[in-house]
């Protein structure tokens, strides 16, 4: 090799070697991040609800036969009066003859001892019991016709049958309940709390009650179950309703700010699990992320409720949180 070429390719590897090594441009990971407590629907919680009567009486014969016919079915809006079903007569209509001529025979014993008493053949006692004779088997009759009465089921409200529990062809007792019937007028939206809630809700409390159809209606818990289901572990609860709802049984959904309960609902996909360890990343200052344990009092089909461990106002990252690492820096994408 010439020494001027030699001199010239030396003299470019040296100014190479003394170059500084850039280091590759890293780029901030975009995420998706939210604003804890910044939408109503992590503020709320909600629960499946059913619109019922604020009364719901059970309806039955005041004697017992075997049902002759079901007039209505479930769903049937029927009217004070209507007739609902019958019993068969038979027993009734006899029961009844036999007490209207036991009292003829009474009546006819006290007109003769009246007339005996004032001939004065028999004494004053042997005309009060046959008095008292007569006003027991009048008793007897008029009971014996009220029960040819019984043997009709009629509505005694305006309202809707909610429930069969009876069909034609079955014996029933005196009482017993053969069909459900929802009084129209006062409505109210029955839902279940879970028993790791119970203790947030009171009678009084405010809630929101969305129905189809419907514009949204406000209530208040009316009444609250003292005792759990002993299978689903949930207490009943009814809110009644500030307006007249006409369409009983519709499904409804009852809505409950939370806000004020200490507890911040966050979607499922922020949650981050390790263990037994439960997380969210938080982003910080510079949009750098850190992991934050979180205890969470109940998990629902729109996210994880937190009791401890998050404050609104906070920014987290829901989705992705497997992916990240302590002191990361992304870049904050806002949830819509």
């Amino acid at each position: 090799m010439k020494p001027a070429l030699f001199i010239l390719a030396l003299s470019v590897w040296l100014a190479a070697c003394n170059k500084e090594t850039q280091p590759p441009i890293k780029t901030a990971r975009p995420a998706l991040t939210q604003v804890v407590g910044d939408r109503a629907a992590d503020r709320d919680l909600e629960y499946s609800a059913e619109i019922r009567a604020r009364h719901e009486p059970l309806l039955g014969f005041r004697i017992g036969g075997k049902i002759l016919e079901r007039k209505v079915n479930a769903g049937t809006r029927v009217k004070a009066g209507d007739v609902l079903a019958r019993l068969d007569p038979s027993d009734a209509m006899l029961k009844a003859n036999a007490a209207k001529a036991q009292y003829r025979l009474a009546l006819s014993d006290a007109k003769r001892y009246r007339e005996l008493r004032k001939s004065g053949f028999v004494s004053q006692a042997a005309l009060d019991a046959r008095e008292a004779a007569l006003k027991s088997a009048s008793a007897e009759a008029d009971l014996a016709s009220n029960e040819s009465d019984y043997t009709v089921l009629r509505a005694e409200q305006d309202g809707v049958i909610e429930d069969v529990l009876a069909d034609a062809g079955q014996v029933v007792a005196a009482g017993q309940p053969v069909m459900k019937l929802g009084v129209l007028g006062e409505a109210e939206a029955a839902f279940e709390i879970p028993e790791d809630q119970f203790s947030a809700f009171h009678v009084g409390d405010q809630a929101l009650v969305i129905v189809g159809g419907h514009p949204p209606l406000k209530g208040r818990i009316r009444e609250i179950s003292a005792a759990a289901d002993s299978a689903s572990r949930t207490y009943a609860a009814r809110v009644a309703l500030d307006a007249p709802v006409n369409s009983l049984g519709m499904s409804a959904r009852v809505r409950f700010s939370h806000g004020s309960r200490g507890t911040i609902m966050i979607p499922l996909s922020a949650v981050y699990q390790q263990g037994n360890r439960t997380a969210v990343w938080i982003v910080g200052e510079g949009n750098r992320v850190g992991l934050r344990q979180v205890e969470i009092s109940a998990y629902r089909d729109n996210g994880a409720v937190i009791s401890k461990g998050l404050n609104e106002g906070e920014r987290i990252v829901v989705a992705g949180v497997h992916r990240l690492a302590e002191g990361e820096i992304i870049d904050p994408l806002d949830r819509k």
